[in-house]
């Protein structure tokens, strides 16, 4: 049986992004295939009772701090951008519309926006500046939301966020090995030990 990680994930969360920065090498390392399974935050959390850590500002200034430990540990760039936390129900959707559509393009969009979002700190809650982003990124900013208005697109994204929740997700990122869930960006280490182990029994 084939390795596969599925990772569920919100474009406007930053340990979100950290995650996509390694995730791609990680499943390569071991042979697996990577699943992207975006889903709305906001809606995990409303189905969940779980809130974002910047509700609490000690916990939120120390998740930031401990963020950017970790983007220097892998050599990535690393901000907030302004109006942090973004209103992320227009990428979201834009993203579900491209995977449905244009999957081929999908990766190369994600790149675009979380870098957008966490590398050049834009706030692409604003349309302008989601706009100018996907425009510089090779990508048609009208296209992009008219997949966001498409209904059978809301439909999708809705379908994925209750999914997530039905299989025990609270936050993002959130990545299953088969059964086991791993929460949080600083649990890839588990999710390489799982992958491992599973390729080890198989061949026992």
């Amino acid at each position: 049986m084939h390795k596969t990680v599925d990772f569920f994930f919100d474009l406007g969360s930053p340990a979100s992004y950290l995650a996509w920065t390694q995730l791609p090498g990680l499943c390569a390392r071991q042979g697996a295939t990577l699943r992207y399974r975006p889903m709305l935050l906001g809606g995990v959390f409303q189905a969940t009772g779980n809130a974002s850590p910047v509700m609490i500002p000690a916990k939120g200034r120390y998740m930031f701090t401990d963020l950017a430990r970790f983007a220097e540990r892998y050599g990535v760039p690393f901000g907030l951008p302004p109006g942090f936390p973004v209103n992320t129900l227009t990428l979201m959707r834009g993203a579900v519309g491209t995977q449905l559509r244009s999957p081929e393009r999908f990766e190369a969009l994600l790149a675009v926006l979380f870098n957008g979002l966490f590398a050049q700190r834009r706030n692409l809650g604003d349309s302008a500046a989601l706009d100018d982003t996907l425009s510089q990124g090779g990508f048609d900013p009208q296209v992009f939301r008219a997949l966001a208005a498409d209904e059978e697109v809301k439909a999708a994204l809705r379908h994925a966020t209750e999914e997530a929740v039905e299989r025990g997700v609270f936050g993002a990122p959130t990545c299953f090995v088969g059964d086991q869930m791993f929460f949080g960006q600083d649990r890839l280490d588990f999710v390489e030990e799982a992958l491992r182990q599973g390729a080890s029994s198989r061949s026992s």
